[in-house]
């Protein structure tokens, strides 16, 4: 286990959940009327963020429809890190220009991930080709169009690139967290035997990394995790603690570090809850996020972690 946490490969942030569109699909409720926080918030997270990192990859909601904020955000981040982090913007494209292209080129993003080519989103993958375009007029590459995920591949080789994605089978919905408006319209993965902590955006590595992936965390608006859809008790607190001594702190926990090693069914051994019973719910459930959150809901109180198994049928 790392000593010094002041090093990240990876950081996504979602620094707001305001959108232009009203997704069925959207795992964390995102829409016109979607949760923000503060620019004076945002700049206290950024204080608190690992001394280096190798990316940032801010998402929402839809960045660019808190725009204003977006771009607080990347001055205070070419300000303290002086371009040697790699910054990544997550869009559905919508609301993507010209003007606002040189604006996030000029300010600092090297990557361009269009997360919207499908037909769950507003304008159903039909603005592709006139992406496509802008991005070819402004010298960004097209050349890595598929998501930047392996652990050799997750930094842009290009001084500004783009790709693209949507909520295929395959990529998005095929595997979507029971989380959100997802979980409300029934887009969510009823499967017990997928694990999504053992993949990139779950929690597999992110206090020691792994052979196939990055080390990456999630910070949900304010809230430290270790994967993008959170689980129900956060780490910590970005605005308040640093996300280095968050991370330590963290590291001695038995429970947390199988999260680390994508295997939340083993989490509560350390406390009396045997793998077998974890097994049992996640079956029950059809998805092992849902016996994640019921895990921290009835075996973890406040931080303080219940030394019984009052809820196992032992």
């Amino acid at each position: 286990m790392p000593q010094d946490f002041n090093h990240i490969e990876s950081v996504y942030w979602v620094f707001t959940q305001l959108c232009n569109d009203h997704c069925d699909h959207c795992y964390n409720n995102s829409g016109p009327h979607g949760e923000r926080i503060s620019e004076e918030e945002c700049l206290a997270i950024i204080g608190n963020l690992p001394d280096s990192m190798d990316r940032l990859i801010l998402s929402g909601g839809e960045p660019l429809a808190d725009k204003k904020l977006l771009y607080a955000i990347l001055d205070r981040l070419q300000e303290l890190y002086q371009g040697r982090v790699q910054i990544m913007l997550q869009t559905n494209g919508d609301l993507l220009t010209e003007q606002i292209l040189d604006t996030l080129l000029e300010k600092g993003i090297t990557r361009f991930d269009i997360a919207s080519i499908d037909r769950y989103h507003k304008h159903a993958g039909a603005r592709l080709m006139e992406l496509a375009d802008l991005f070819h007029r402004r010298g960004v590459n097209g050349d890595d169009k598929d998501p930047l995920i392996e652990k050799d591949t997750y930094i842009t080789r290009h001084k500004a690139s783009w790709g693209y994605w949507g909520a295929t089978i395959d990529m998005w919905l095929g595997g979507n967290w029971a989380r959100g408006r997802a979980y409300e319209k029934g887009h969510w993965k009823q499967d017990p035997e997928h694990n999504f902590c053992a993949i990139l955006s779950g929690g597999k590595g992110f206090l020691t990394g792994a052979e196939d992936i990055p080390q990456e965390i999630s910070i949900q608006l304010w809230k430290i995790n270790p994967c993008c859809p959170g689980t129900k008790v956060p780490l910590g607190d970005a605005r308040t603690e640093k996300v280095a001594d968050v991370l330590q702190r963290v590291s001695k926990s038995e429970i947390w570090q199988k999260i680390n090693e994508g295997n939340p069914l083993a989490m509560g051994e350390s406390i009396g809850i045997p793998e077998e019973y974890a097994r049992e719910r996640t079956a029950q459930l059809q998805n092992i996020c849902l016996w994640c959150d019921e895990f921290f809901e009835k075996h973890y109180q406040g931080g303080a972690i219940e030394r019984s198994c009052s809820g196992c049928n032992k």
